[in-house]
């Protein structure tokens, strides 16, 4: 006789429409399991674009291109395309270098101020490639444990493999992503990127501002010259859709300098910005 399965052995059904609250709860309680032993609480999340190339990935794709074009007759149309599509990447690459800094600076600092690792704050990305990578290879660089919520997408997105062995994590959903990037963060450093990188920043500027954060979140966004010219944060001021207060839920940074000084200050116990309650406990 067949043996039955028991309902949570299923994958069959596990994996059916019908089970997606089963997997939204899996989601959002298994990441606890996993952090529990390394006492995991505090993070400093990184974000940015997963297309931003290292700057001899940039140096050597704009050599590629150039032979390219060298060997084999393109229009000038799309060969001025070509060409500056790879030395915008290789402008874009600092911001690679420079997340990579801050994050081995941050896990230095945390690892020489707190000698128990529960009182650490750890460097956490989305788990893809680009700045979210530089971020968690600074840190392991450092010496320091890293994590990555990375999330599953049609066009398959591998974990990079900086990421400190078990805490790399895949979500199905992207809001429980969320809910994990707001419940362990204690800061927020977001590099030049795309829709997901607005998506993520704007997502947690809502919550900061109307309190469901629980705690008062630093956001740090790093490079004035792409900010300035992608958002024009005073227009919704001058325009009355936001209150002039909130203009000061996040700050504008240009240097690894100025956003590692910032963000000890604020995530520092007694700090302005020290701990707060859970989200997850607000009412």
């Amino acid at each position: 006789m067949e043996k039955s399965l028991r309902a949570y052995e299923n994958l069959d059904f596990l994996r059916s429409p019908a089970a997606r609250a089963i997997r939204v709860e899996c989601e959002m309680t298994e990441p606890a399991f996993r952090l529990y032993p390394y006492g995991i609480h505090k993070t400093l999340v990184i974000f940015g674009s997963a297309r931003t190339l290292p700057k001899a990935d940039a140096e050597a794709a704009l050599a590629a291109v150039e032979r390219k074009i060298a060997e084999r007759p393109f229009g000038e149309d799309e060969k001025k395309a070509m060409l500056r599509r790879a030395r915008q990447d290789l402008k874009n690459s600092h911001y690679y270098e420079a997340a990579r800094q801050l994050s081995y600076e941050l896990t230095k600092w945390t690892l020489e101020a707190y000698p128990l690792a529960a009182d650490r704050f750890y460097v956490c990305s989305g788990g893809g490639p680009g700045i979210m990578e530089a971020a968690n290879r600074g840190a392991f660089e450092a010496g320091g444990k890293t994590m990555g919520l990375g999330i599953t997408l049609p066009k398959e997105q591998q974990l990079n493999p900086y990421i400190s062995p078990t805490l790399g994590f895949n979500f199905r959903y992207f809001f429980v992503r969320k809910y994990w990037f707001l419940k362990l963060a204690r800061a927020l450093i977001v590099f030049p990127g795309g829709f997901g990188t607005m998506d993520e920043l704007f997502e947690m500027l809502t919550l900061v501002q109307t309190g469901k954060s629980g705690r008062k979140i630093p956001i740090i966004l790093f490079g004035r010259e792409f900010w300035d010219s992608v958002v024009n944060f005073k227009k919704f001021d001058e325009l009355g859709y936001i209150s002039p207060e909130d203009l000061n839920d996040f700050v504008i940074v240009d240097t690894v300098a100025e956003a590692r000084e910032i963000i000890i200050r604020e995530i520092t116990a007694g700090g302005p910005l020290a701990d707060g309650p859970d989200p997850v406990d607000m009412d």
